[in-house]
């Protein structure tokens, strides 16, 4: 999986490593990363999460957690000394650079239009304004792939661009999916009033 910074992940925690790992984090406060391994192999670039609520402990050990992305971070050097995969990592920070206003406000108009419409909920518009591209993106289930890429990125103007053409692409699935509904409905029929 590919988790992002503002990014609510639960996870159901089974497996011995990791309920020694999340017992760690939750004992000293630390954070934990999540890093995807794709088709082409474990990435560099992953995302840092803090365990923000325990849902459920289970007497087996087993337990439901809320996480939040923080930040994200790249592997230098893989460990494997512990039950658990670990690694020095360096976390990553954006470049400097001027925020570009045309970029926020299409990747905010977008995003506006997708909650719309897949949601029925309308944003406030000093809701929206504070949302950076990380905040809109982790709300909405794009495939790992363009997770990955929003990740990687280290400029926010990029990677509004990027949330931009994404939540476009959904808005286009959103109106086909509403299509084919009516479609099946009216059983391929055009109905005559």
């Amino acid at each position: 999986m590919v988790a992002l910074p503002a990014e609510v992940v639960p996870l159901h925690i089974f497996e011995e490593r990791y309920k020694t790992m999340i017992g760690g984090c939750l004992d000293s406060g630390s954070e934990f990363g999540i890093v995807w391994t794709g088709p082409d192999g474990t990435n560099a670039v992953g995302c840092a999460m803090e365990v923000t609520r325990v849902l459920d402990e289970l007497p087996d050990g087993r337990m439901n957690i809320l996480t939040t992305g923080t930040r994200p971070f790249r592997v230098l050097e893989e460990h494997h000394d512990l039950p658990y995969a670990t690694a020095m990592v360096e976390l990553l920070e954006d470049e400097p650079e001027r925020p570009d206003k045309q970029d926020a406000a299409a990747a905010h108009e977008a995003y506006r239009t997708l909650v719309a419409q897949a949601a029925d909920r309308e944003l406030a518009d000093d809701e929206l304004a504070a949302m950076s591209a990380y905040d809109m993106a982790a709300t909405v289930d794009f495939g790992p792939e363009s997770k990955q890429s929003l990740l990687n990125l280290r400029s926010e103007n990029a990677r509004l661009r990027l949330v931009t053409r994404l939540f476009r692409a959904a808005l286009k699935r959103l109106e086909f999916v509403g299509r084919a509904q009516v479609r099946a409905r009216s059983n391929g029929r055009v109905r005559f009033s």
